[in-house]
């Protein structure tokens, strides 16, 4: 017997058993028994209660996986007595949907009143949402090459003559539509700044996807830097003679070199006692002679103007450092 009828049968006996009373009161009390009874029963059968009911994805098909993120919990509104919807569980009424057979693409799964597990005498009345979209992909899997990504710049006068990268290549794993157009992964961006002689560290491999995996997750980056090699041009070089015991005259008296080295050490190279001729042994009179030019180690001569000078050697001796150029 349900609580209204026995609500109802309670007010009808006390009723039958007012003796003697006041026939009002006897309608009174069978009206009072009656509007309780439909209350009780009305506000029973009309109690809605809403639920957040877990969704659970099963059975899916080896080397497939779920590309898009699909909903993990599905609302919906049960109605029915209050004390049968006191006792639902939202854990026990989990949605399972079963992926057995489903093949790569998009793939819609409808959701019925009848897929929930709720007490006798109660029903689904709401849910949302109703529908389910999947996309779903192959698994695969390829080796690509890793390039190195470098931010700043080494110190000036220096360049970067090699990069090496161990291993060199990485196995990528994941959906088809992802790994499919890679021909390579980069690296974190490795920090030259300042650098002047050869650097290894290791760095992370930056994921183009997240859905991606890689059979490792860093590398070993080596950068190996020399000094930069470049050319500088010294224009009016004093031409000196050297080994002269006499006075002289020597035409042109400046020479135009161009030298080749590491551009930290040219940048400090100073010209003086670059160009020179040879004036040993050479006897008075007009001679010309070869430009002769001496430069430090790791350096070399890319041209010079004149390959020759006109030296005039007259017959009077070097007293001074200011006789060696009469007028």
């Amino acid at each position: 017997m349900r609580l209204g009828d026995f609500k109802y049968m309670f007010a009808v006996s006390g009723a039958r058993r007012l003796r003697g009373g006041d026939i009002g009161l006897r309608i009174f009390a069978v009206v009072l028994a009656t509007g309780l009874w439909i209350f009780v029963n009305t506000a029973e059968r009309n109690s809605r209660e809403p639920l957040t009911v877990p969704i659970s994805y099963s059975s899916l098909p080896p080397g497939m996986v779920i590309v898009n993120h699909p909903p993990a919990f599905v609302k919906i509104e049960v109605t029915g007595p209050r004390n049968l919807l006191s006792l639902l569980d939202p854990e026990r009424l989990t949605l399972k949907i079963d992926l057995r057979g489903v093949a790569a693409g998009q793939s819609e799964f409808k959701i019925y009143p009848a897929m929930f597990n709720v007490e006798r005498n109660t029903a689904v009345t709401s849910i949302s949402p109703d529908q389910l979209s999947l996309d779903v992909d192959r698994v695969v899997s390829r080796d690509v090459p890793v390039q190195l990504a470098v931010q700043g710049k080494v110190e000036p006068g220096y360049t970067i003559t090699s990069v090496d990268i161990t291993p060199p290549s990485v196995t990528i794993m994941g959906p088809s539509r992802f790994v499919a157009p890679l021909t390579s992964v980069s690296t974190e961006p490795f920090d030259l700044k300042g650098l002047t002689s050869d650097t290894s560290r290791s760095v992370d491999i930056a994921a183009p996807n997240p859905a991606l995996g890689f059979s490792t997750g860093h590398v070993d980056a080596r950068i190996s830097v020399a000094e930069a090699i470049t050319d500088r041009e010294f224009r009016a070089v004093e031409v000196e003679v050297k080994d002269s015991n006499f006075k002289y005259r020597i035409e042109p008296r400046q020479a135009t070199l161009t030298i080749r080295g590491p551009a930290v050490k040219l940048a400090g190279l100073a010209p003086k006692g670059l160009a020179y001729v040879d004036a040993k042994g050479v006897a008075p009179g007009s001679h010309e002679l070869p430009l002769q030019v001496t430069l430090p180690d790791g350096m070399q001569l890319v041209r010079q103007s004149p390959d020759k000078v006109r030296l005039r050697m007259y017959h009077q001796k070097l007293t001074t450092t200011a006789d060696e150029h009469p007028s």
